[in-house]
């Protein structure tokens, strides 16, 4: 698996290099953003840890170039401590989030969580069969979504976050039981980044404005899918 770290702080890139080298992963690293967006093009990474704060184009403008055309996991680097900051990155693409400073093997932990997500089921030895809800289609083998005929592009989270809701169609999740499922894990106060991949994962599925006619809000609960579930 390769990881492309992107940060112009040459002690924490060789940190994390070493680490990441380690534990088995092979690196690319970038130290600003118009080079991120040239690796991501011609490296193809597997995933890629983005520090907000870059000389030139910022961490998010980055995110949002490389969500013009690929859904690479991205894992934001930021040192802003303010929550409504801190899900800038999330609400415009990226997977995941960690706080500067950060343990080394915290971000181990958050590159391996999102990596098992995005493994192709095949590898995993776990072929599943295509899952419908109304007129979404999921085709697990390569993480495909087809809403009334046209493919949709999601992140890794928001894939995930749509298949465990067709898996429990009548279930309501906290989005705390959502965080845990589809992260894997969770921190105090970060379930609320919950609604930024809901908010991302209902403008995709055609509902941009209002309540989207697959999730619903269960207000002071959590979300679930609206409507009935076909064979």
């Amino acid at each position: 698996m390769k990881v492309l770290v992107v940060d112009d702080d040459e002690k924490i890139l060789k940190v994390l290099v070493t680490y990441l080298n380690k534990e088995g992963y092979v690196t690319e690293t970038a130290q600003d953003g118009l080079s991120a967006i040239a690796k991501v093009d011609k490296g193809n990474p597997d995933i890629v840890l983005l520090d907000v704060m870059l000389p030139g184009m910022d961490g998010w403008g980055v995110c949002k170039e490389i969500r013009r055309k690929s859904n690479v996991p991205i894992i934001m680097l930021t040192a802003r401590v303010e929550e409504a900051d801190r899900i800038i990155g999330l609400e415009i693409g990226a997977d995941d989030y960690v706080t500067k400073p950060f343990s080394p093997r915290e971000v181990i932990a958050r590159i391996r969580a999102i990596l098992r997500r995005v493994q192709p089921v095949e590898q995993k030895g776990e072929m599943q069969a295509v899952l419908r809800f109304g007129d979404l289609i999921l085709q697990p083998h390569n993480h495909n979504v087809i809403v009334k005929g046209t493919t949709m592009e999601l992140t890794p989270t928001e894939y995930k976050m749509l298949e465990l809701f067709i898996e429990h169609p009548k279930q309501v999740f906290s989005r705390l039981q959502l965080i845990e499922k589809v992260q894997g894990y969770t921190f105090e106060g970060y379930e609320r980044t919950v609604d930024s991949h809901i908010k991302n994962l209902r403008k995709k599925l055609g509902e941009p404005f209002g309540e989207s006619p697959y999730i619903k809000t269960v207000y002071g609960v959590g979300y679930k899918l609206a409507g009935e579930q076909h064979a």
